[in-house]
């Protein structure tokens, strides 16, 4: 009973803090000052991090260590915020402090929806460049993002990588996989079994592409040579953000790091890669772990020692409420089977590694 009480006053406390909080925040949306200083501000209603220490040292340098882990997707959580829209925020953080010399990305992911990859191939790219001086407002130095390959950085999870400075990779890490996939399933065989006859009315021949409901000889010809020469198409960007990533990298690494193999393009068929055999063809830079890839940022950045630190998500009571609010559709009964089956959406494309 006392502990029941204990637990119920501080949950007052907690949402009391919270209401004046939200009072607060309402007041200066209503009364505040100039441009940025309301409520409603990009930065506000973003994703809301807390700078947290990885490992209590108290050195003023800083290096931000953000995590790219699992299937890269552009869908939102029950928060509104993306994977992409919350490493963009973490991104604009470790720019904006000017203690953060560096930037360490922990990669492992077997890739992810095309889109997704290169929003966030696009903001480490903006984010290392060094920004002119306009208008009489200095410019911002660019600073460097070094990634460290885990067990696993295939296919986009390599299209985000090829835009950092410098690349760390274990010798058992499985990297490359470049190429692009689209999947689906062609049901109408089981339709007809069942007794289901599929009813379409569309607008040109190609209105249902890659529809499963029809027969393969309802397929226009066309249409095989139409999907190939959008695969193809992606396929050569990914090639692309590859051969200027690393061109990138090597002409600001000088002779410290890898370049490009000469036949690297050989290997870039969707096969999957050793983190040996990526160094070899120039793909990596480093055989090494976290704390090498750390040690490498310490001395890109020019800095003997630093403090690690992390952005993490911030939830308070507002965010516990807003679960309330979801519709009853949001809320799924899942089945475990022991693993995580990557959700794939029709009619994407992907840089994702499906073993």
């Amino acid at each position: 009973m006392v502990f029941a009480l204990v637990v119920l006053g501080l949950l007052g406390i907690s949402l009391f803090a919270n209401l004046v909080q939200m009072a607060a925040n309402n007041f200066t949306s209503r009364h505040g000052g100039g441009r940025g200083e309301t409520f409603g501000s990009a930065r506000e209603v973003g994703p809301k991090l807390e700078e947290c220490s990885l490992d209590g040292n108290k050195s003023p340098n800083k290096i931000a260590v953000i995590t790219v882990d699992g299937v890269i997707s552009g869908q939102t959580d029950n928060e509104g915020n993306s994977a992409v829209e919350i490493i963009k925020a973490q991104l604009d953080r470790a720019a904006d402090d000017k203690h953060v010399k560096a930037v360490v990305l922990k990669m492992d992911s077997p890739g992810g929806e095309v889109l997704a990859s290169d929003e966030i191939y696009k903001a480490i790219r903006d984010f290392e460049a060094d920004e002119p001086v306009l208008k009489g407002k200095p410019g911002r130095k660019g600073k460097p993002v070094i990634c460290s390959m885990g067990s696993l950085a295939a296919s986009g999870g390599y299209y985000i990588s090829s835009g950092c400075r410098w690349i760390v990779a274990n010798e058992l890490t499985i990297t490359g996989s470049i190429g692009v996939i689209m999947h689906g399933w062609n049901y109408r065989g089981l339709m007809d079994k069942v007794g289901i006859a599929p009813m379409t009315f569309k607008s040109g021949r190609f209105k249902d592409m890659l529809s499963g409901e029809r027969a393969t000889n309802e397929i226009p010809a066309e249409e095989h040579g139409m999907m190939q020469a959008l695969i193809d198409e992606t396929y050569g960007k990914f090639k692309d953000v590859v051969a200027d990533g690393r061109a990138a990298a090597h002409e600001r690494n000088k002779k410290d790091g890898k370049a490009l193999a000469s036949n690297w393009e050989a290997f870039a068929d969707g096969r999957v890669l050793s983190g040996t055999q990526a160094l070899e063809l120039g793909f990596v830079d480093e055989l090494g772990d976290f704390d090498d890839a750390v040690d490498r940022a310490e001395k890109i950045a020019g800095i003997k020692d630093s403090t690690l630190i992390e952005y993490r998500e911030h939830y308070d009571l507002s965010s516990f409420l807003s679960m309330f609010g979801q519709s009853s559709q949001s809320h799924e009964i899942k089945l475990s089977l022991g693993t995580d089956v990557p959700k794939l959406r029709a009619g994407y494309m992907y840089f994702l590694y499906q073993p």
